[in-house]
């Protein structure tokens, strides 16, 4: 072994999953986009990363990533900084446990080596890549600040059935000198490969609380994209996000602040669009107005009736309000509440009491967790799907993933659609010009906009559309809800 050589070494970080004849475990090797049969190598800024398969069989299937750390290489690029950005001592820049532990070397590494499947894109095999796949992780030397029972509070909200989480000693020879800072970890479970890799992809350098490179403000970004769909919810945001960022308080706040957005997202009842109700101007011998959010669910009510559905999609759930509606209604014999939002998941199972209904009520509903951009074949098969105020909370470039998992995927032979219409907002006496009714909308559109987007969804797939205004409808700017209703065509119903 030559000189340069003696001065590599590696970490490790192994995903293996199981499967059958029919859905064999190699197809690993087509998500993370590398061949079972080969061994590559890329070359990263701070060494070189090999991936290879030290098992592929359609039974089971391990893909190890291999990063080899040049410690001199990481000093010549000026990266031989402890926690906080100090400089180290002149011996601790070479002498370090960069390349022996995983840092944020290895995530970034993740991040270059599985670009594609981090961010669950997989051309030849989409379905694969959207389902939830029997995972095993394993990190042999993950430095833990904090030790292995913050390793648990930071992956066990994440939907892992088994954490486990063993310290390494730091002689194994002489254990009473107590433990290291670094675990073995090893994580099981059911979930989607890219929510797998997007989780390690952050909790990797949280967990070690050190970042070999700057953090520039682009980080949020980052953290963002990669949290979706776990992080606005997880009861360590704070803690994630502070050390995720190095503890720069402007970048953090800059977070958890878009955090919150996404979480009041889920809060239907506490949007502008229905402030109305919030102000009483009514004496105690008028009327009340009945709030907007209650029209809004006695139009989709109304309208999945007409249609005679019986088994009903609720996507974007929410805290449940409408699953509780349906509910109520022995015509829907199957609810399912979906939700990207953990804790909405939760408020809504509260709300409806599932620990105490009955057998019978209780086969009725199930809530399940998963992001509507994304194709999930647990939704097929269904008589109607309802997106009640949820397109408006995604970005424009996204409604096409929506659109296709949706329509494309689930293909119900009915689909409701509701969101703001935007010409109204003039008539909110309490909303400033030029604002949109909640916080983290992304978009409101004109009646003629939501036109265009739903005749051309329908056009797409099948589908015949039809509007229906919901609450008042004011001969100058319209309803303050807009309503599609999508049926599938005749002959797509019989090819489905």
């Amino acid at each position: 072994m030559g000189p340069e050589q003696t001065i590599l070494k590696r970490v490790f970080l192994t995903i293996s999953t199981t499967g059958t004849l029919e859905r064999p475990a190699t197809d690993l090797g087509f998500l993370l986009h590398k061949h079972p049969d080969k061994a590559q190598s890329f070359s990263t800024s701070h060494g070189t990363a090999h991936v290879f398969y030290p098992e592929a069989s359609a039974e089971r299937c391990t893909a190890a990533l291999l990063l080899e750390v040049d410690p001199v290489a990481l000093v010549r690029r000026g990266k031989g900084k402890g926690r906080g950005g100090a400089p180290d001592a002149a011996l601790a820049q070479y002498v370090n446990d960069r390349p022996y532990a995983a840092s944020s070397l290895l995530a970034v590494a993740l991040s270059t080596v599985f670009k594609s499947a981090l961010r669950g894109v997989c051309a030849a095999l989409p379905g694969r890549a959207e389902a939830l796949l029997p995972l095993r992780i394993e990190v042999p030397a993950l430095p833990a600040r904090g030790g292995a029972q913050l390793v648990g509070k930071l992956f066990g909200p994440l939907g892992w059935s088994s954490v486990a989480v063993e310290p390494v000693p730091l002689d194994a020879q002489f254990p009473e000198w107590g433990d290291s800072r670094y675990v073995q970890l090893v994580l099981e479970g059911e979930l989607r490969l890219a929510d797998a890799l997007r989780q390690l992809y952050v909790l990797l350098p949280v967990l070690d609380d050190a970042k070999h490179y700057w953090v520039a403000p682009d980080e949020v970004d980052k953290l963002l994209r990669a949290g979706e769909g776990w992080l606005a919810e997880h009861p360590e945001q704070k803690l994630i996000t502070s050390r995720y960022l190095s503890r720069r308080w402007g970048l953090t706040r800059q977070a958890m602040e878009r955090l919150e957005l996404v979480r009041l997202a889920e809060a239907d009842d506490l949007q502008v669009e229905d402030v109305d109700n919030a102000v009483d101007e009514t004496s105690d011998t008028e009327e009340r107005p009945v709030p907007l959010a209650e029209q809004r669910r006695d139009a989709v009510l109304t309208a999945l009736r007409d249609a005679g559905a019986s088994r009903v999609l609720d996507l974007g759930c929410g805290q449940g309000q409408l699953v509780q509606a349906l509910l109520k209604d022995v015509r829907f014999t199957e609810i399912v509440g979906v939700d990207v939002s953990v804790r909405a998941l939760t408020i809504a199972a509260r709300r409806l009491k599932l620990d105490r209904l009955g057998e019978r009520q209780a086969a009725r509903v199930k809530l399940m967790q998963g992001s509507l951009t994304y194709t999930d074949k647990r939704l097929t098969g269904y008589d109607a799907a309802v997106l009640s105020e949820v397109i408006e909370h995604l970005d424009l470039p996204r409604l096409p993933a929506l659109e296709y998992a949706v329509f494309g995927s689930a293909r119900p032979h009915t689909v409701l659609v509701t969101t703001p219409n935007v010409e109204y907002n003039v008539r909110w006496e309490t909303l400033p010009a030029g604002h949109v009714r909640h916080g983290d909308h992304r978009f409101e559109w004109t009646r003629e906009e939501f036109g265009r987007w739903a005749e051309g969804v329908a056009e797409r797939h099948g589908y015949t559309v039809r509007f229906v205004p919901v609450g008042p409808d004011d001969p100058e700017v319209g309803p303050p809800t807009q309503m599609a209703v999508f049926e599938m065509t005749s002959k797509e119903a019989k090819a489905a």
